[in-house]
C-alpha cells in the first residue's frame, strides 16, 4: 500500500511539473517594437492594473501636434488611445509636442509635455501641463500657457520628468542642450516652491548629460538617468548615477544602453517597476539598424537587471522583448 501511495505521489508530481512546463512554454513575449508606428521618448508606468506608455509621435516637427498613449494588462497586448491631447486643446503649441510625462495625484492625472522647441527667450513655448480624470484622457490644458517658458541655467525647456519623492514632494527634472534643471512643484502643479536658498530652478547636470532625465528609487537610493550623444545619430545612449537624495550630486556611474547590431540611436527612456514580481523594465526608443531616416524611431521594452552592488547591468537590445507579465 505504501509503495502504491508513493507511486501515486510521483505521478502527481510529474503531472504538476508538466503543467508548470506547459504554462511556461505558453508564456508569450512582447516583441520589439512593443507596438506599431514610429514613436519615441516613451514614458512607461503602471496605472489602475495596466501598464501604460506615453510616447512622442516621431515625425516632422510640424506634424507633432498630438500625443497618443498605449495600455496593456500584460506587456504583450497593447491598446492604442489616440490623441489624448492635441493642439486644438493646447492652443499655444503649434509644433513639436514632445516627451510626455504623466503622474497621478489626488485622483487626477497630470500630463506634462514640451511644445514648440523654443530656441531663445523670445520664442513662445516650453513645458505645459494637461489634466484628466483617466490616464487615457482626454486631457485639458491645465494652465492655458506654459509652466516653464524661459531658458534657465542654459537648459532648453524640453524632456520633462515628474518625480514623487518619499515625503510626497513632487520635483520636475528637465532640460536639453546639455543642461538639466530641477524644480519643486507646488501642490496643484500650477507653479513652484522655491528651494531654501531662494532659487527656483537648480542645475543638477551630471557628466556627459545631453537630455531625457529620469529618476527612480531602489533600496533607498536615487537612480538618476539621462541620454547622451545626439538623438539623430548612432551615438545616442543611456547613462546613470546613484545618489542619496533627489538633488544629487549625481556622479556618473556608467552607460547601460547603446547601439549594437540590432539598432542604433537607443535612448530617451523610462523605467517601470512591477512590484508583484519585483521586475524592472526599461522602455526606450531606438532606430532599427537598417533605417536611416531621422524620425524612424520605435518604442521597445527590455528587462533591466542589477548586480550585487546595486549597479545596473548593461541592457541587451532584443527583438523578442520581455515575457508576458499580467498585473492581475
Amino acid at each position: 500500500m505504501k509503495k502504491l501511495y508513493l507511486i501515486i505521489i510521483a505521478i502527481g508530481l510529474i503531472g504538476l511539473q508538466a503543467c508548470v512546463s506547459k504554462k511556461e512554454e505558453t508564456k508569450r513575449m512582447s516583441g520589439n517594437p512593443a507596438f506599431e508606428g514610429w514613436y519615441a521618448d516613451p514614458e512607461g508606468m503602471i496605472f489602475d492594473d495596466k501598464y501604460w506608455i506615453f510616447p512622442t509621435y516621431s515625425a516632422a516637427y510640424e506634424e507633432q501636434v498630438f500625443l497618443d498613449a498605449f495600455s496593456s494588462p500584460n506587456l504583450v497586448d497593447w491598446t492604442k488611445h489616440e490623441r489624448i491631447i492635441d493642439t486644438s486643446e493646447v492652443k499655444w503649441i503649434w509644433r513639436a509636442m514632445w516627451a510626455p510625462a504623466v503622474i497621478k495625484k489626488d485622483k487626477k492625472y497630470y500630463l506634462f509635455f514640451g511644445g514648440n522647441d523654443i530656441q531663445n527667450n523670445n520664442d513662445y513655448g516650453g513645458i505645459g501641463v494637461g489634466v484628466a480624470d483617466k490616464p487615457e484622457g482626454p486631457y485639458k490644458d491645465h494652465l492655458g500657457k506654459p509652466l516653464i517658458d524661459k531658458i534657465y541655467n542654459g537648459a532648453q525647456p524640453i524632456d520633462q520628468f515628474v518625480f514623487k519623492d518619499k515625503d510626497g514632494s513632487h520635483y520636475i527634472y528637465y532640460g536639453g542642450w546639455r543642461h538639466c534643471n530641477v524644480a519643486k512643484l507646488n501642490d496643484d502643479f500650477t507653479g513652484f516652491i522655491p528651494f531654501e536658498d531662494g532659487t527656483t530652478f537648480k542645475e543638477v547636470t551630471p557628466k556627459n548629460y545631453v537630455e531625457g532625465p529620469f529618476m527612480f528609487i531602489k533600496d533607498g537610493k536615487y537612480y538618476f538617468m539621462w541620454s547622451e550623444g545626439g538623438w539623430t545619430g548612432p551615438d545616442y545612449k543611456v547613462a546613470y548615477a546613484i545618489a542619496d537624495n533627489p538633488l544629487g550630486p549625481f556622479e556618473r556611474v556608467s552607460t547601460i544602453l547603446e547601439r549594437d547590431s540590432i539598432a542604433n540611436g537607443a535612448g530617451h527612456h523610462s523605467v517601470i517597476h512591477e512590484p508583484k514580481s519585483d521586475k524592472y523594465y526599461i522602455v526606450y526608443h531606438r532606430r532599427p539598424a537598417n533605417e536611416t531616416a531621422r524620425d524612424w524611431r520605435e518604442t521597445c521594452i527590455e528587462e533591466m537587471f542589477f548586480d550585487e552592488n546595486g549597479h545596473i547591468k548593461p541592457v541587451v537590445m532584443t527583438k523578442e522583448g520581455v515575457l508576458e507579465n499580467p498585473l492581475k
